[in-house]
């Protein structure tokens, strides 16, 4: 007797693992053997083992060299400055919904998650309007100086501006439902013993939230080192090149009105990849081990 096969759950798991094998694992393998290719898109690649990532990381003359570096060093910058406002920001807003005395709370998220929907092409170009010089509300408003898009540290400001602007409303649904799953007992009980607001903020929701927050971390910091539309949209990689990160290197690079430099674009790929990796997996360890 031939033992009867459930068919059932294929269906339901075998779309999603077809479109992650043609569109997620595939290019991601070729990716990695591209990277150790010289290859321009349209001849066969050619094996050049490791020159690719040579050349990045050590040879100072080359170009490549400094633009991984310098892409790095402006990607680092957005990651420090951007991860940890959209961690705190949305959490603090989604405490705050939570108080028994704020009302229209529904509306008030919707309001704030309604920029997340938006392209992120379109919302740089209201931002744009609103930083510019001559039309934006920035300067004719509240008489700012500055062209924010041409100047340090204001071209930072507006990139981080509409990346919290755009952000927030998605980390703060995920708080918003982990705190709703907290029992009210706990509170209760605190409220009896005497503890305020910031002690059960920090005794009781904290504690009760780490999954999410570990969650809500980890993706946040792999979006932020994968940030491309911001930079480009609002500054161009300006001013003298202060906001170029590495995704924008490694899109001229690879798809550039010259020749194109797959195999080298390839190689800062995947060293960007193994960072978001190596970090991604220090953030989950120490948040697990500090909440055990």
């Amino acid at each position: 007797m031939f033992k009867k096969i459930n068919l059932g759950p294929l269906f339901f798991v075998g779309p999603h693992i077809i479109l992650f094998i043609v569109f997620i694992l595939i290019p991601t393998i070729y990716g990695i053997y591209a990277s150790f290719t010289r290859w321009n898109l349209v001849g066969d690649p050619v094996w050049v083992g490791l020159d690719n990532y040579r050349t990045i990381l050590f040879n100072e003359d080359s170009t490549f060299y400094h633009q991984f570096y310098n892409g790095m060093k402006n990607t680092f910058i957005f990651v420090f400055a951007s991860v940890p406002l959209m961690i705190i920001i949305p959490l603090l807003i989604a405490v705050s919904l939570e108080h028994k005395d704020v009302k229209f709370k529904n509306l008030f998220q919707t309001l704030l998650y309604i920029p997340g929907l938006i392209s992120i092409s379109a919302a740089a170009l209201i931002w744009s309007l609103i930083f510019n010089k001559q039309l934006g509300v920035v300067s004719n408003v509240f008489g700012s100086d500055p062209v924010w898009a041409a100047t340090q540290p204001y071209a930072w400001i507006t990139i981080l501006t509409i990346t919290i602007w755009a952000g927030i409303g998605g980390n703060m649904i995920i708080y918003r439902a982990s705190i709703n799953g907290v029992s009210p007992d706990l509170y209760e009980s605190a409220e009896i013993d005497g503890a305020g607001p910031v002690r059960k903020f920090f005794s009781i929701t904290l504690p009760s939230i780490r999954f999410p927050l570990i969650f809500t971390l980890v993706m946040t910091t792999a979006g932020a080192f994968n940030v491309f539309a911001q930079p480009l949209m609002m500054t161009n990689g300006g001013p003298t090149q202060s906001t170029t990160v590495l995704m924008m290197y490694i899109r001229d690079l690879a798809f550039s009105h010259g020749e194109s430099i797959a195999g080298v674009a390839s190689a800062m790929a995947v060293l960007l990849g193994l960072v978001i990796l190596v970090i991604s997996a220090i953030q989950y360890y120490l948040m697990n081990r500090n909440a055990v």
